[in-house]
């Protein structure tokens, strides 16, 4: 698939699912705007891009944060002068219970990274996407759909729920204007976001409760990442792509 003269948003490029997707879209001839909270990061992504077409837009900045959003959109206008693409990634883990309370420690800041920035960055970007004819794909999360999880993450659940909730709304009044959105939903997937969190063990975990007994590496989830955004499926909107080793089977 070749992404030659389009442009391309990749939030959360800095680690796993992103970085591999700022990656593969640069090795298609896309121009990428990266953006991550983790300049070293970044800087290492954009080292990997180097080899490819386009020298990548690196962004630091926080999703979650208004005036950042703002930019991100607004300097990817200014450097590359329109948006093919928004991938929506960022997001983070942490956990929580009601039972002793801790689930209203992070609630405000699970919404603000995982839901509303996409909710945000989707709007600021909308008129532009709409000028190229673009489309947006948004990374869920299985939790939005099940419980059978080695751990309790009930508010990211809640975000991605929300966030397919969103992605079908979305697709139904970007339509009209030409606009695809879509969303892909991997299962457990080898990515830094885990391996720093408080379950190193979340991987070994996960071969128990999939079909195929195996979980995905960051290029699994880019090649439907890249369909979804390329021509091939320009008859694909509000859809939801599931790539879970079969997790959802048992």
């Amino acid at each position: 698939m070749s992404f030659a003269d389009k442009v391309v948003i990749v939030t959360g490029s800095s680690a796993g699912i992103g970085a591999a997707a700022a990656v593969a879209f640069c090795s298609a001839g896309a121009r990428v705007a990266l953006v991550g909270r983790n300049q070293s990061n970044l800087a290492a992504v954009a080292a990997r891009c180097a080899p490819h077409p386009h020298r990548p837009l690196v962004l630091n900045a926080d999703v979650s944060d208004d005036d950042d959003a703002k930019r991100i959109v607004q300097t990817t206008i200014q450097h590359f002068g329109k948006i093919d693409v928004l991938v929506n990634n960022a997001g983070i883990v942490k956990s929580g219970s009601i039972v002793d309370g801790t689930i209203m420690d992070t609630f405000d800041e699970l919404m603000s990274i995982n839901f509303r920035a996409i909710v945000k960055l989707t709007t600021l970007a909308a008129p532009h996407l709409i000028a190229t004819k673009g489309n947006i794909v948004n990374i869920s999360g299985i939790s939005a759909t099940t419980f059978n999880l080695p751990v309790s993450i009930p508010i990211i659940g809640a975000c991605k729920a929300a966030l397919n909730y969103f992605t079908k709304y979305a697709a139904l009044e970007l339509a009209a204007s030409g606009v695809r959105v879509n969303a892909v939903t991997p299962g457990p997937v080898r990515t830094e976001i885990i391996k720093a969190s408080e379950y190193p063990g979340y991987w070994d975990m996960f071969t128990t409760r999939t079909a195929l007994g195996r979980v995905s590496e960051p290029e699994e989830v880019v090649d439907l990442v890249l369909f979804l955004a390329s021509e091939k499926a320009k008859g694909i909107t509000g859809s939801n792509y599931v790539i879970d080793n079969g997790i959802l089977l048992k």
